[in-house]
């Protein structure tokens, strides 16, 4: 435990050395003083709490925030001095907010420690004093042999050491890690590879040496000395060598491996990633909303206070006959007492500041949340997700978003390849009906028949079909996805039903095609790969893998052919390629790569290198040194690879399509509409991404294209873009659009941020190519800092798109076929892209105006509940009366008004959800914050002390006339048997209040359930039944009951009926007459809206969003169909949908515009009066 606080403050850094020596089996070196190395136990701890720190530990954070640290500190000032109001007036609403809040995050915090206990009591394997024993996942030490079955479970870091099978190697997937669902091979090195048996496993003597943790999954540096016969044997340790926690075994019987990071030092582990703690734009107002009441609560308390010593100059007020003062009293220091005073009258004010604010909109955060997953628009039926809510922090943010900046793979388009064209020494071929044709002619040659290829085809072939990591599967393993129908027979030999299994989509789509073209990749068990031409089998033994990595951008694979020569393929991006290139079509290629680009392709381009049998060694060496080095290991394998990829014969290119996703164009056309600038971030090259830009809508044909590209310096970068801007201001185009490039954008955020931040702003659409993981969070985070300060939202669908989901406001991730990391670390998670129309126009809009109204609402009933009582400091004289009862003081924010605003906050529509989202320029509405922006909150502000002032003096005037005002302070009703006192006068205040506040809440409400009637109904009853029950009885438990039976002889009172409607009429009828007058005369977009009539009520309302599907289409879902056989409506709506296909598909020209938006279409054909 010590050891444990000391690492946590840094004073004992858990390991010295920048290697560790894991002995294998545990067996130490008896000799000499060895000192083993500490290492963590395999223990996963995802929890946040223990028992014994749970109640400090979340105490601390909870008063980390400034509310409830404020009210802590006013508790703590009525138990020390004598302050007007009880201690429990300020403690219980407090104790209720904290023990909520607790109650949930210790809630959230036992799932954690369940799944916990679940993973690290799971039984395992391991082998001790030469028997294999059960124990428990947690009792793994580093060093121990472990033994996996078929289809468990890694549960630590293993190197492997041995499999079933005689080559030593296993298949694993990583879906769980990166959500690649492909087969991977590990491979063990081939001395342990013969220990298959726990007794031979015993026998072994080697030792591991290895990096200390670290969180990259994809690199891992050791090497194992193996001692045989009193000889030591040193191999190298890679990635390929690990099997990771986390990752489950396939295709293989059992392994062995020895356990090198355990528990919270591995690779699963340290990637539990603590992401950056979200604000959202609301948040941050609420916030200056707090200082600024602070502001006005200091004010109210400090002029109280000089007022009652003002009034007290006067000897008959500071010291009356009724209220003489003791000998403590006048010694008293008059600074203490003036403090004693101002803290008094802090306390009696301090419930301006709403402390239910933060419960209740957590609480509205959490439960609105919901709505995005139960939402069946943005289900996807095909895959079988649903959207996925990781933070409900940011909820409102998406209806705030200006920037949205895109992945292209996977996120616009579907990451499905499909192999279109090649181009072979200089000559472009097409696939037609599984043959290679040059383009241009047609494919003649009966089927069935062997068609004949010349050398460089073939070469090209077996080239493509054998530089690659796919993995083959004859089973096809139920588990795995993707496991599509059997590929078709090729050219008259079986395939046995092969499934390929590759981590790159392209990869995949190019080993497919070459299969149907008669070169079909069969085999490949680490050590050997086999390949069928046309039939006839061939064997090449692998030699070496370089592995592809974002630096070089390309992948080779060193082979010894069947006919004794060593060869290397590579293939890449023509960048990475064509400048190592020494012969071959290189020009034609060129131009060939350009074309395919320009149609959207993807493009790799190949090639080869024969080596002699003397440099093949100088080769092989040059690769094993690099390898086994542990120092600097991953910069000497970059100088190797660099010397082997040189010199090389271009074979040719090829040409893969990545289809676009539905309905992308729509969806970039609504979020323009909606004033959301688009900015698409990609690795591909300038070619294909602005190919697919076009015709993807993010670039319009009549838009003008600017390029900054291929900079090569500073001032040359500088030059570019002031022409572009002058440019920019020269053309008479309305829209823009740009396109530049990774290099370029270095130079551009190096020296002339400023610059490019100008010319980015002036365009509709920016592209931006050739760009590396950490560019793309750069550009965000330029964005996202710009004096503007602008709300950002990244989406993306892999790994390299993570940095940008977690720097930019709003994360989202895609679920599609780059894995689950990106899913993982986002705020939210959508199936496609056209989801995110949806998700912003409709789910944004309705978050945003529901809080927005929550907090300022909040403040404004807050104003009205503490104003009466400060109005009332001048009618006593500043003695710090209450006006109110300490339970309504207490209940009043927990009870009386909490349940409307919260049934409010969860289901308010201010306009119906087709309208929204068939006009997009309705968000422009809502965009910069402007529900929350210092003119709203100062309307709410000024409105609720104008109200506090009409039920303050409504009151007293309307009750004055029948009182008396009697010298002692009591007020005398003058007629009959009543006696009306501050109680009185108070409650009829708080009566006035509690239904003002809950009607007003009421005439901002645009959409009705059966909810928000009885919470706003039902809170005006239950105050009157609680106060009827609370001041009717006398109850043994309270010290004093001030209120007994002054509700029942208020109500009894004609006049205090006629006093509470008029005040109650008095403060709404205006407000009632602003609506109108402004809902005629100067109509909003969204008021103009909200005129439209909704769906048909007799129609279900299309059963909402059911049955009329919001593009127009005329269908049913299942629910529907239901419904249809229940009621016969559901064809009538959706015939009524395909006829609302067929009306007016332009914006009128009274609409919200922006003029560079008025040649897009809407999202939708559908009108926004139809369903």
């Amino acid at each position: 435990m010590l050891r444990w606080i000391r690492q946590q403050l840094g004073f004992d850094p858990p390991h010295q050395s920048e290697t560790r020596t894991v002995y294998v089996a545990n067996r130490f070196p008896q000799h000499g003083h060895y000192v083993p190395q500490r290492f963590a136990d395999n223990r996963i701890i995802s929890s946040k709490y223990t028992i014994w720190n749970f109640v400090p530990k979340n105490l601390f954070e909870q008063f980390r925030r400034i509310a409830n640290f404020y009210f802590l500190i006013i508790f703590l000032v009525q138990l020390m001095i004598d302050t007007p109001t009880s201690p429990v007036t300020s403690g219980l609403p407090l104790f209720f907010v904290i023990t909520v809040t607790a109650i949930k995050q210790g809630y959230e915090d036992w799932l954690r420690h369940k799944a916990d206990n679940e993973v690290n009591g799971a039984p395992v394997f391991v082998v001790r004093s030469g028997s294999l024993v059960q124990t428990r996942s947690k009792n793994i030490r580093v060093g121990d042999i472990v033994r996996v079955a078929k289809d468990e479970t890694f549960p630590a870091d293993l190197v492997l050491l041995s499999s079933d099978r005689s080559d030593g190697t296993c298949h694993i997937t990583t879906t769980s890690l990166d959500g690649e669902t492909n087969l991977k091979t590990h491979y063990s090195v081939a001395e342990t590879s013969v220990c298959q048996s726990v007794s031979r496993l015993e026998a072994l003597q080697a030792v591991v040496e290895c990096q200390q943790p670290e969180a990259d999954l994809y690199r891992f540096v050791g090497r194992i000395t193996v001692t045989q016969h009193g000889e030591e044997i040193v191999r190298p340790l890679g990635p390929e060598n690990l099997l990771l926690r986390g990752a489950r075994l396939k295709n293989t019987k059992e392994i062995f491996g020895v356990a090198v990071y355990t528990g919270m030092e591995s690779k699963m582990a340290l990637n539990y990633k603590c992401k950056s703690q979200k604000r959202s734009a609301v948040e941050k107002s609420m916030n200056t909303f707090l200082i600024i009441y602070l502001g006005i609560l200091l004010f109210e308390a400090v002029l109280s206070t000089i007022l009652k010593y003002a009034w007290q100059a006067e000897d008959k007020w500071d010291e009356p006959f009724y209220n003489h003062k003791t000998e403590q009293e006048r010694n008293s220091s008059p600074i203490l007492k003036f403090i004693s005073d101002f803290l008094a009258f802090l306390v009696l004010y301090n419930f301006i500041i709403p402390i239910s604010l933060y419960v209740t909109v957590e609480m509205q955060k959490f439960l609105g949340s919901f709505f995005i997953g139960w939402d069946l628009d943005l289900y996807h039926e095909e895959s079988d997700q649903k959207a996925q809510v990781n933070t409900s922090d940011l909820n409102e943010e998406l209806g705030q978003v200006e920037y949205v900046f895109t992945d292209k793979t996977g996120t616009l388009t579907e990451n499905e390849m499909q192999f279109r064209e090649c181009s072979i020494n200089g000559t472009k071929y097409q696939e037609i009906n599984g043959k290679l044709v040059p383009e241009g002619l047609t494919d003649d040659s009966p089927d069935g028949s062997t068609p004949h290829l010349t050398g460089e085809e073939l070469l090209f072939l077996k080239a493509v079909s054998l530089c690659h990591t796919v993995q083959i599967s004859y089973d096809q393993p139920d588990c795995l996805a993707g496991g599509g129908d059997p590929f078709s027979h090729a050219n008259g030999f079986s395939t046995n039903d092969m499934e390929y299994y590759a981590s790159s989509p392209d990869e995949k789509a190019l080993v497919e095609a070459t299969k149907r073209m008669g070169v079909a990749f069969t085999s490949s068990n680490g050590a050997t790969m086999e390949i069928k031409t046309f039939g006839k089998s061939e064997k090449y033994k692998l030699l070496h893998v370089l592995e592809f990595d974002a630096n070089r951008r390309r992948m080779s694979v060193i082979l010894q052919t069947p006919s004794g020569g060593t060869v290397l393929f590579t293939k890449g991006a023509e960048s990475a390629i064509l400048p190592f290139t020494t012969s071959g079509e290189i020009e034609k290629t060129r131009l060939h790569v350009d074309e395919f680009a320009l149609k959207g392709l993807r493009t790799l381009v190949v090639a080869c290198r024969h080596f002699s049998p003397e440099e093949y060694i100088d080769v092989d060496r040059c690769l094993n040194a690099a390898r086994t080095a542990l120092q600097q290991r991953e910069e000497r394998l970059q100088e190797a690879f660099s010397y082997i990829e040189r010199d090389l014969q271009l074979l040719g290119a090829t040409g893969v399509e990545d289809k676009l996703q539905d309905k992308v164009q729509e969806t970039i056309e609504a979020l323009r509409l909606a004033g959301i600038k688009v900015w698409v971030l990609t690795g591909d090259k300038h070619e294909t991404a602005v190919s697919v830009s076009l015709s993807c809508g993010h670039f319009h044909r009549t838009m003008n294209i600017l390029e900054l590209l291929q900079q090569r310096s500073d001032n040359e970068c500088a030059e570019q873009l002031r022409r572009l801007a002058r440019r920019i201001k020269e053309d008479h185009v309305i829209q823009h659009g740009l396109v530049v490039d990774g290099a370029s954008l270095s130079l551009a955020l190096r020296e002339h941020e400023k610059l490019f931040m100008e010319v980015c702003k002036n365009c509709s659409a920016v592209l931006c190519c050739r760009m590396a993981p950490l560019q793309k969070a750069k550009v965000v985070r330029l964005l996202k800092t710009s004096p503007e300060k602008p709300i950002t939202l990244a989406i993306g669908d892999g790994a390299n798109d993570v940095s940008m989901i977690q720097e930019a406001h709003v994360g989202i991730g895609i679920m599609g076929k780059e894995g689950r990391q990106a899913v993982r670390n986002s705020d939210y998670a959508i199936a496609r892209f056209k989801f995110l129309a949806k998700l912003l126009l409709v789910h944004g809009h309705f978050y945003y105006i529901r809080i927005a109204t929550l907090v300022q609402y909040f403040f404004y009933k807050n104003v009205c509940f503490i104003t009466p009582q400060f109005l009332y400091q001048f009618f006593c004289l500043f003695s710090q009366q209450t006006l109110y009862d300490s339970v309504y003081l207490t209940l009043y924010n927990i009870c009386f008004t909490s349940l409307p605003i919260l049934v409010y906050s969860l289901f308010e529509q201010l306009v119906h959800p087709h309208v929204l989202q068939n006009k997009p320029v309705l968000y422009r509405d809502i965009s910069r914050n402007s529900l929350l922006s210092f003119r709203t909150f100062l309307y709410w502000t000024l409105l609720g002390f104008c109200h506090a002032f009409v039920f303050f003096f409504g009151s007293y005037v309307l009750m004055g006339e029948d009182t008396t005002l009697m010298g002692n302070g009591q007020i005398l009703r003058a007629n009959r048997q009543l006696m009306f006192g501050n109680w009185t006068f108070g409650t009829l205040v708080f009566t006035v209040m509690v239904i003002t506040v809950t009607l007003k809440l009421a005439l901002e409400t645009h959409f009705w359930t059966w909810m928000n009637h009885f919470v706003t109904w039902g809170s005006i009853a239950f105050y009157f039944i609680f106060s009827l029950f609370y001041g009717g009885i006398i109850w043994p438990f309270l010290h004093t009951q001030d209120m007994y039976f002054v509700f029942v002889q208020l109500l009894s009172s004609g006049s205090a009926w006629f006093a509470i409607i008029i005040i109650v009429v008095t403060c709404l009828f205006p407000d009632v007459v602003k609506k109108v007058f402004y809902r005629h005369l100067q109509p909003t977009s969204t008021q103009k809206s909200q005129s439209v009539p909704p769906p048909q009520a007799q129609a279900l309302s299309c059963m909402e969003s059911l049955c009329c599907y919001q593009h127009g289409q005329s269908g049913c879902s299942r629910l529907a169909r239901l419904l249809e056989q229940m009621t016969g409506n559901c064809q009538a709506s959706a015939n009524h949908c395909h006829a609302a296909s067929q009306s007016n598909r332009s914006w009128s020209n009274s609409e919200n515009f922006y003029s560079s938006d008025r040649s897009i279409l809407t999202l939708s054909p559908i009108d926004g009066s139809q369903c």
